[in-house]
Protein backbone atom coordinates (compact mmCIF):
# COMPACT_ATOMS: atom_id res chain seq x y z
CA UNK A 1 0.00 0.00 0.00
CA UNK A 2 1.37 3.01 -1.21
CA UNK A 3 1.04 6.67 1.22
CA UNK A 4 1.01 10.11 0.28
CA UNK A 5 2.34 12.79 2.02
CA UNK A 6 -0.16 16.38 2.99
CA UNK A 7 0.62 17.50 -0.08
CA UNK A 8 -0.48 15.53 -1.93
CA UNK A 9 -3.59 14.28 -0.62
CA UNK A 10 -4.71 18.02 -0.80
CA UNK A 11 -4.02 18.24 -4.65
CA UNK A 12 -6.01 14.46 -5.53
CA UNK A 13 -9.06 16.18 -3.01
CA UNK A 14 -9.00 19.60 -4.60
CA UNK A 15 -8.44 21.17 -1.08
CA UNK A 16 -5.66 23.45 0.84
CA UNK A 17 -3.15 20.62 2.59
CA UNK A 18 -4.46 23.23 6.33
CA UNK A 19 -7.64 21.63 5.00
CA UNK A 20 -6.75 18.39 5.34
CA UNK A 21 -4.62 19.03 8.33
CA UNK A 22 -8.19 20.46 9.78
CA UNK A 23 -9.86 17.46 8.36
CA UNK A 24 -7.18 15.25 10.20
CA UNK A 25 -7.90 16.73 13.48
CA UNK A 26 -11.56 16.25 13.24
CA UNK A 27 -11.05 12.84 12.54
CA UNK A 28 -12.20 13.09 8.91
CA UNK A 29 -9.50 10.95 7.75
CA UNK A 30 -6.73 9.70 9.08
CA UNK A 31 -2.88 9.06 9.12
CA UNK A 32 -1.58 6.03 9.05
CA UNK A 33 2.11 7.51 10.20
CA UNK A 34 2.73 10.76 10.82
CA UNK A 35 2.01 13.49 7.82
CA UNK A 36 1.35 9.74 5.50
CA UNK A 37 -2.06 9.21 4.75
CA UNK A 38 -3.53 6.12 2.26
CA UNK A 39 -5.13 7.75 -0.67
CA UNK A 40 -7.80 6.05 -1.43
CA UNK A 41 -9.17 5.55 2.31
CA UNK A 42 -8.66 9.03 2.95
CA UNK A 43 -10.72 10.06 -0.42
CA UNK A 44 -13.93 8.15 0.62
CA UNK A 45 -13.64 9.44 4.23
CA UNK A 46 -13.62 12.81 2.66
CA UNK A 47 -16.31 11.92 0.07
CA UNK A 48 -18.11 10.74 2.97
CA UNK A 49 -17.79 13.48 4.99
CA UNK A 50 -19.19 15.60 1.92
CA UNK A 51 -22.27 13.66 1.29
CA UNK A 52 -23.15 13.58 5.50
CA UNK A 53 -22.97 17.53 5.40
CA UNK A 54 -25.25 18.45 2.81
CA UNK A 55 -28.66 17.02 3.71
CA UNK A 56 -30.16 18.10 0.47
CA UNK A 57 -27.71 15.57 -1.80
CA UNK A 58 -29.93 13.59 -4.34
CA UNK A 59 -29.29 10.31 -1.42
CA UNK A 60 -30.86 12.24 1.69
CA UNK A 61 -34.16 12.92 -0.14
CA UNK A 62 -36.72 10.84 0.96
CA UNK A 63 -38.90 10.93 -2.10
CA UNK A 64 -41.79 9.02 -0.24
CA UNK A 65 -41.52 11.64 2.33
CA UNK A 66 -42.12 14.81 0.21
CA UNK A 67 -44.92 12.82 -1.90
CA UNK A 68 -46.53 12.47 1.80
CA UNK A 69 -45.81 16.34 2.28
CA UNK A 70 -47.09 17.36 -1.46
CA UNK A 71 -50.55 15.21 -0.97
CA UNK A 72 -51.13 16.64 2.34
CA UNK A 73 -50.68 20.28 1.21
CA UNK A 74 -53.38 19.34 -1.75
CA UNK A 75 -55.65 17.61 0.66
CA UNK A 76 -55.64 20.82 2.72
CA UNK A 77 -56.50 22.99 -0.11
CA UNK A 78 -59.23 21.22 -0.92
CA UNK A 79 -60.64 21.62 2.27
CA UNK A 80 -60.00 24.53 2.04
CA UNK A 81 -61.84 25.06 -1.12
CA UNK A 82 -64.49 22.95 0.26
CA UNK A 83 -65.15 24.73 3.55
CA UNK A 84 -65.54 28.05 1.38
CA UNK A 85 -67.67 26.55 -0.68
CA UNK A 86 -69.97 25.56 2.11
CA UNK A 87 -69.70 28.57 3.90
CA UNK A 88 -67.58 27.74 6.39
CA UNK A 89 -64.74 30.03 5.54
CA UNK A 90 -64.95 33.55 4.26
CA UNK A 91 -62.25 35.38 2.05
CA UNK A 92 -60.44 38.53 3.39
CA UNK A 93 -61.98 40.51 0.48
CA UNK A 94 -65.42 39.43 2.16
CA UNK A 95 -64.39 40.24 5.26
CA UNK A 96 -63.23 43.69 4.11
CA UNK A 97 -66.32 44.40 2.58
CA UNK A 98 -68.45 43.82 5.46
CA UNK A 99 -66.06 45.84 7.97
CA UNK A 100 -66.80 48.62 5.55
CA UNK A 101 -70.16 48.86 5.63
CA UNK A 102 -70.75 48.07 8.89
CA UNK A 103 -68.35 50.81 9.71
CA UNK A 104 -69.83 53.35 7.69
CA UNK A 105 -73.12 52.66 8.56
CA UNK A 106 -71.85 53.29 12.35
CA UNK A 107 -70.92 56.32 11.03
CA UNK A 108 -73.48 57.49 9.34
CA UNK A 109 -75.38 56.66 12.83
CA UNK A 110 -72.74 58.60 14.81
CA UNK A 111 -73.24 61.30 12.56
CA UNK A 112 -77.28 61.95 12.25
CA UNK A 113 -77.34 61.60 17.06
CA UNK A 114 -76.67 65.86 16.15
CA UNK A 115 -79.44 66.29 13.66
CA UNK A 116 -81.81 64.37 15.75
CA UNK A 117 -81.03 65.66 19.16
CA UNK A 118 -80.64 69.15 18.31
CA UNK A 119 -84.14 70.10 18.30
CA UNK A 120 -84.92 68.45 21.30
CA UNK A 121 -81.69 69.76 23.36
CA UNK A 122 -82.65 73.51 22.51
CA UNK A 123 -85.83 73.09 24.42
CA UNK A 124 -84.04 71.20 27.40
CA UNK A 125 -82.03 73.68 30.14
CA UNK A 126 -80.99 70.38 32.81
CA UNK A 127 -77.45 69.08 32.01
CA UNK A 128 -78.36 65.37 33.56
CA UNK A 129 -81.43 65.43 31.17
CA UNK A 130 -79.23 66.46 28.14
CA UNK A 131 -76.73 64.10 29.00
CA UNK A 132 -79.09 61.57 29.59
CA UNK A 133 -80.67 61.81 26.38
CA UNK A 134 -77.12 62.52 24.12
CA UNK A 135 -75.80 58.93 26.23
CA UNK A 136 -79.05 57.00 25.20
CA UNK A 137 -78.89 57.84 21.30
CA UNK A 138 -75.01 56.73 21.69
CA UNK A 139 -75.65 53.71 23.37
CA UNK A 140 -78.28 52.73 21.22
CA UNK A 141 -76.08 53.24 18.11
CA UNK A 142 -73.02 51.23 19.83
CA UNK A 143 -76.15 48.71 20.88
CA UNK A 144 -76.86 48.45 16.65
CA UNK A 145 -72.62 47.78 16.22
CA UNK A 146 -72.92 44.96 18.77
CA UNK A 147 -76.07 42.89 17.03
CA UNK A 148 -74.39 43.46 13.46
CA UNK A 149 -75.28 40.37 11.50
CA UNK A 150 -74.42 41.23 8.69
CA UNK A 151 -71.74 38.82 7.84
CA UNK A 152 -73.76 35.71 6.33
CA UNK A 153 -75.68 38.72 4.59
CA UNK A 154 -73.00 40.61 2.80
CA UNK A 155 -70.48 37.44 2.40
CA UNK A 156 -73.43 35.85 0.14
CA UNK A 157 -73.57 39.02 -2.00
CA UNK A 158 -70.12 38.57 -2.13
CA UNK A 159 -68.60 35.27 -2.38
CA UNK A 160 -69.56 35.17 -6.20
CA UNK A 161 -66.85 37.89 -6.63
CA UNK A 162 -63.97 35.67 -6.04
CA UNK A 163 -61.84 33.45 -3.09
CA UNK A 164 -58.67 35.01 -2.04
CA UNK A 165 -57.41 34.82 1.26
CA UNK A 166 -59.68 33.26 4.22
CA UNK A 167 -60.77 33.55 7.13
CA UNK A 168 -62.70 31.11 9.55
CA UNK A 169 -66.62 32.21 10.25
CA UNK A 170 -65.87 32.03 13.78
CA UNK A 171 -64.10 35.23 13.85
Amino acid sequence: MKLYDTKQVARFLDITERRVRQLREEGIISELRPGLYDLIDANHRYINYLRNRNPDSAERIDYNAERAKLVKAKRENEEYDLRLKRRELHTSEEIERVIETLLINFRSRLSSIPSKLAPVLSKKRDTAEIASLIKYQIDEALTELSEFEGMEEAADDEHQAGNAGTVQKDI
